[in-house]
């Protein structure tokens, strides 16, 4: 099986269109011949040296990344340089590199939908629609269909989530009954306002800041729940393969390699999740 990586990057931007990236991201072929042949795909949230290293094992010749490898401008590719000598193993292995960030985050079905889908939420709908269609847009609103403690919620978020050693960490009462939550994959801190606006009992995203937090919990908004970058964002790496596999003649392949780059954790001896004195 083969098709040529131009189909390929075809098929990417009509599931994904590079015009619902943010003005300031930058996605689609970063590397690569668009008349070359691509046999295997390997997907992966980050372009780093081991993913690079994991497909020329794997024999691909394509990478779709989710976090773009050259965001800002660059005066050097040489391979004196972190970025530089990824690009350089690409090139000299004959391996493509697309990226689809931004415009897979908003896109229906994209990594919100997929985050969604690992805590069993159902009635999904834009946390901050984008205005190209009703479904389309950043992270997602649902509903459990259970209700249950955020307590569970978290213990649930920490089971169904890829492991890492950040884990997840919530803000709130254990014992507050959360019916309907907003997620969104990777850094949400800026949509604390619209999930509290929303008005769902609780959200789950990354990278959510101390005090930004510590202001949203204490103004009545949501309890937080705030996992690992990566594994927010890692299940729709299974989406995406699924479409791929679907829509083109290649063999795809999901990277579980975990590059979120925080590798260890102790909870202190002391803590109490009830926030009471220890004796």
């Amino acid at each position: 099986m083969s098709t040529t990586l131009a189909t390929a990057v075809a098929a990417l931007d009509d599931r994904y269109p590079p015009a619902w990236a943010e003005e300031w991201d930058r996605v689609g072929l970063v590397v690569g011949d668009p008349s070359a042949s691509v046999t295997r795909v390997l997907c992966v949230v980050d372009a780093v040296p081991e993913t690079v290293a994991e497909a020329l094992s794997a024999g691909a010749d394509l990478i779709v990344a989710h976090h773009p490898l050259l965001m800002r401008g660059v005066s050097s590719v040489a391979t004196t340089t972190y970025k530089g000598r990824i690009v350089h193993d690409l090139v000299k292995n004959d391996v493509a590199l697309f990226t689809a960030h931004t415009n897979a985050d908003v896109a229906s079905p994209g990594v919100s939908d997929a985050l969604a889908g690992r805590l069993g939420l159902v009635d999904l709908r834009p946390l901050v629609p984008s205005g190209h269609d009703v479904a389309v847009g950043t992270g997602r609103i649902g509903r459990l269909p259970v209700p249950r403690p955020l307590s569970a919620l978290t213990a649930q978020a920490a089971a169904v989530l890829p492991p890492t050693a950040w884990g997840v960490r919530a803000a709130g009462d254990p014992d507050r009954v959360i019916e309907t939550v907003a997620v969104c994959g990777g850094a949400g801190d800026s949509f604390l306002a619209a999930a509290a606006a929303a008005g769902v009992d609780a959200y789950l995203t990354a990278d959510l800041r101390h005090h930004p937090a510590s202001e949203a919990v204490a103004g009545g908004g949501p309890a937080l729940l705030d996992a690992a970058h990566w594994a927010t964002e890692r299940p729709w790496l299974d989406d995406l393969a699924t479409y791929l596999r679907a829509t083109l003649e290649v063999d795809v392949l999901v990277s579980d390699l975990d590059t979120d780059p925080w590798t260890l954790h102790a909870t202190s001896a002391r803590f109490s999740p009830s926030k009471e004195p220890l004796p």
